[in-house]
């Protein structure tokens, strides 16, 4: 499985991606998150899915970047490209994957700016190559392990959040996702974007550069849960302990 995590508030773009690969009994690492930086163009892309899909779709996009990146000033026009590409690995592989029991599902996210662009995008991009815009009802999408993360999201993020706090949520996001799915886990890759600045930047994290945070975090949960008052249980505990009184029989 992967967690793979973009979010967009007004300030910029948060990215962050776990690196393990779990294939049967076999756990390698690699990198899911790729970043380009060239001028006019920062972004980030992350997928869940087959490996195989993911590389073969990457390859085929990195060629058309390569001929074609001045032609793509706005982003959308970047994921309509790269879901073009999604399209093509799946009518040469599709029927194949499929047929061995494999089920093709690639899922992407692409965040960043082009030149054209009036502030940052963030894009969730489906297998049959179709997309969303992220706006401001919805300022994060989680592909692969979204359940377990969602809630520390949900109530600390809006658009107004700041960077550090939209990284430190996401951070504990993955965090919580981590304990509750063996298939997630350490490093992770991070990229952050600074609106308007066309300065996308990559952060690596081993495990044991962020094992203090997560530490921090599990006590300061466990005190906060005892420092919720008990007295609207009363009314149920004082229950316990009393016999139920016995029907009358008619």
């Amino acid at each position: 499985m992967t967690y793979c995590l973009g979010i967009k508030v007004k300030k910029g773009l948060v990215a962050i991606a776990d690196t393990r690969i779990t294939t049967g009994t076999d756990v390698t690492i690699k990198k899911k998150l790729s970043v380009i930086q060239k001028d006019g163009c920062s972004m980030f892309i992350m997928t869940s899915g087959l490996r195989s899909v993911r590389d073969k779709a990457i390859v085929y996009f990195d060629e058309v970047l390569d001929k074609e990146l001045e032609e793509f000033n706005k982003l959308y026009k970047v994921v309509n490209a790269f879901g073009e590409q999604v399209k093509r690995v799946a009518i040469e592989d599709k029927a194949a994957l499929e047929k061995s029991g494999f089920k093709f599902n690639l899922n992407t996210i692409i965040g960043g700016q082009m030149r054209d662009d009036e502030e940052h995008k963030l894009f969730l991009l489906y297998p049959e190559g179709n997309w969303v815009e992220l706006g401001e009802g919805a300022p994060y999408v989680i592909i692969g392990n979204a359940a377990q993360g969602k809630a520390i999201l949900n109530r600390s993020l809006n658009t107004s959040s700041s960077l550090k706090l939209a990284l430190k949520a996401g951070f504990l996001s993955f965090d919580s996702t981590r304990i509750s799915a063996a298939d997630v886990d350490f490093p992770i890759d991070i990229a952050l974007y600074e609106a308007g600045s066309f300065n996308m930047v990559e952060q690596h994290y081993e495990k044991e550069d962020l094992e203090r945070i997560s530490a921090q975090w599990d006590r300061e949960l466990k005190a906060a849960l005892k420092h919720v008052p008990n007295s609207w249980m009363d009314i149920a505990f004082n229950k316990l302990g009393k016999p139920r009184k016995k029907r009358k029989k008619a």
